[in-house]
């Protein structure tokens, strides 16, 4: 057999240098993203994000472990981890712990997943429509297992709220012996503006009453010029003698996308409209553009493990102008309260900004 005589050393080298080049271009396009890379993280210090796309991220801790659920849009991811710095490691593990119908009411849109164990069972609480977002209703997922990431989870159906109207990002909360559910609607069929309501349940898959409206977007910021007007993602922290209710505000399509908050005196009547008062220094949590921290908003809230501080977790994009789309990772930073006892958010780190790790980590 004749073999071919060996390319001459000048032109092979011509073409392994070729190859890689193009070899090294095709990977940059395939691994390019929009968050820039973190520097090399220090011991005991982690940068933002945590987790690279993750709208709406909410957060439930139990004990000494987080559970952390966002919007895929096609499913219900939980994350489980004791390290929320970790949350893209070997730390944490993440399951798809349900897939919706091929067809029906609640089959598209999974938006907003909330994760809560109330009186031993777990329950999800996740808005979703036939793939027409005039459509979009709460909808209930329960599991009696001890681990949210093992057993069954049974859909319990549509959580029916007053008057049947377009509804998402609902969220439970108990303040005094009552729970309510606050969610973020319409007023009517059309889609003029987002209002938050609240409304009493009986059980964690049952709300009865009427509902109240407790926020309608009146303030500059909140309306940002936007149509229609938004006020959505209630999220409640009780703090001394108040009970607050966060929410973002002014339009996830835009770069003025922030986050306020309204207080209730504990003992008050939470179904009292009037009993709910904006924050003077609303917005508390607005875009760092030259950090990288584009439309901050739609929060959830944790305390670190050794239960000495308090952190805020929520989404942003990296760049101006990509709004409600994937480009949206999961941040997270500590907060302190005032003198006054009132929450103090401070501004949003930028991307790539070294931060201690929660105490206890």
């Amino acid at each position: 057999m004749i073999y071919p005589s060996p390319l001459p050393p000048l032109l092979l080298y011509g073409l392994l240098l070729c190859l890689s080049v193009f070899g090294c271009k095709e990977m940059r396009e395939k691994t390019d993203t929009v968050v820039p890379s973190p520097p090399a993280e220090e011991v005991g210090t982690f940068t933002n994000p945590v987790y690279r796309v993750g709208p709406d991220p909410w957060v439930f801790q139990q004990d000494s472990t987080y559970y952390v659920t966002y919007t895929t849009g096609r499913n219900i991811t939980l994350i489980e981890t004791t390290e929320m710095s970790g949350l893209n490691t070997n730390a944490a593990s993440a399951k798809v712990i349900w897939l919706p119908p091929a067809t029906g009411m609640n089959s598209k849109q999974i938006w907003a997943p909330e994760v809560h164990r109330i009186d031993g069972t777990w329950y999800v609480y996740y808005a979703a429509s036939d793939g027409d977002n005039a459509n979009h209703r709460m909808w209930v997922l329960s599991n009696d297992s001890d681990d949210p990431l093992t057993g069954a989870w049974e859909d319990r159906g549509e959580l029916k709220l007053p008057d049947d109207k377009w509804a998402i990002d609902g969220s439970p909360v108990e303040i005094g012996d009552q729970r309510y559910f606050a969610w973020s609607g319409w007023e009517g069929d059309v889609n003029i503006r987002q209002n938050i309501y609240l409304a009493a349940m009986d059980s964690p898959t049952e709300v009865s009453g009427q509902r109240v409206r407790v926020l309608t977007p009146t303030d500059a910021w909140e309306k940002n010029g936007t149509d229609p007007e938004v006020t959505e993602g209630p999220q409640f922290l009780a703090h001394g003698d108040r009970m607050f209710m966060f929410y973002s505000a002014g339009g996830c399509w835009t770069d003025g996308y922030s986050i306020g908050a309204l207080f209730l005196t504990l003992g008050e009547d939470p179904m009292d409209a009037t009993n709910w008062s904006r924050l003077e220094a609303n917005p508390l949590f607005t875009s760092n553009t030259s950090g990288g921290v584009f439309g901050p908003g739609h929060n959830s809230f944790f305390t670190s493990p050794d239960g000495t501080e308090d952190w805020i977790l929520y989404h942003a994009n990296p760049q101006s102008g990509q709004g409600c789309g994937d480009e949206r990772s999961i941040r997270m930073q500590p907060f302190t309260w005032t003198a006054d006892g009132l929450p103090d958010l401070g501004t949003p780190v930028a991307l790539g900004q070294q931060l201690e790790r929660p105490s206890g980590e």
